[in-house]
């Protein structure tokens, strides 16, 4: 009678360890797929009613059209990425050997521009009046400068930098770089410590940089931030993060609107994007991805 009475004892604990055990492994799967994150951005989406959907992004639209390699830049980190609307081509920067790359929008690198005096270069972005701006995470600056056919060669004692300040915040500084063509600002993303997106007034080639604002006030609903742009259409903003593996659609109040997975089997793609570093958005919407090492995305609404 003890030992018949003691066994069912032992199963019943035994399926509670094991229930709490799978509710610990289910927990833990959760939170390394961050599907927190997308539980809040997809609740901010079911609000989103259909006239604004119509004036916005919508990134449940898209879906993958290119997936190709940029050749020549395996050992090099690519890591930001800006549409230049002038030249009709994308501009990324490399990190492991400092160089301002210029491609097509097929992936085809087109010359690549080795910048000297650069510490971390993480993000390029092409301003409306010709000019382009690097921002190097390390030193805390942004370099802003005109680029003439055939040059080899960029030195940063050359060109007008601007302090972004944050000393010490070493590799956790700014990673994203986007202009507004409408408000003649620049949006900076910061990574960390504190997350966060900055506005900065932006003068012309005589003027002096405005204060830095932080922009907008609620949370972001995402780990890290590795690269955000500005649609020149609907002046949203779309942000990249590496490690929750989302793009995200924010409005012009920085509200999440829409947001799509960078997982496989999702959105045309049949593995997930590895690293994300840099985000691009051209005036017809079609939206360009970069990761490392050297991997290229385009995305494009689906007809």
């Amino acid at each position: 009678m003890p030992d018949a009475a003691v066994r069912p004892s032992r199963l019943r604990l035994l399926l509670y360890v094991s229930l709490i055990l799978t509710i610990a492994m289910a927990v833990l799967v959760g939170w390394m797929l961050h599907w927190d994150d997308q539980l809040k951005l997809y609740w901010h989406e079911q609000y989103v009613d259909s006239q604004e959907r119509a004036a916005s992004i919508w990134l449940p639209d898209y879906e993958l059209a290119l997936e190709t390699t940029l050749f020549g830049l395996e050992d090099d980190e690519t890591s930001g990425l800006t549409w230049n609307a002038a030249t009709g081509t994308l501009f990324t920067v490399t990190g492991q050997n400092p160089q301002l790359v210029e491609f097509s929008p097929g992936g085809v690198v087109l010359r690549r521009i080795t910048l000297t005096g650069f510490s971390d270069p993480e993000a390029v972005e092409a301003l409306d009046d010709g000019r382009l701006g690097i921002v190097d995470e390390r030193r805390r600056l942004v370099a802003v400068f005109r680029l003439a056919p055939g040059v080899e060669s960029l030195d940063l004692d050359d060109l007008a930098t601007y302090d972004l300040g944050f000393d010490g915040a070493g590799n956790k500084g700014f990673e994203g770089l986007a202009w507004n063509p409408r408000t003649k600002r620049m949006l900076l993303a910061k990574e960390r410590d504190p997350q966060g997106l900055f506005e900065l007034p932006f003068p012309g080639e005589d003027g002096a940089a405005g204060i830095l604002e932080a922009w907008p006030e609620q949370p972001l609903l995402v780990r890290d931030i590795s690269s955000v742009t500005i649609d020149p259409r609907t002046g949203h903003t779309l942000m990249l993060s590496d490690e929750s593996r989302l793009l995200v659609e924010l409005d012009q109040r920085g509200r999440p609107l829409s947001f799509i997975r960078l997982l496989g089997g999702l959105n045309g793609l049949v593995e997930g994007i590895d690293q994300a570093e840099g985000v691009a958005m051209d005036e017809h919407g079609d939206i360009y991805v970069v990761a490392e090492p050297n991997l290229l995305y385009v995305f494009r609404r689906k007809r």
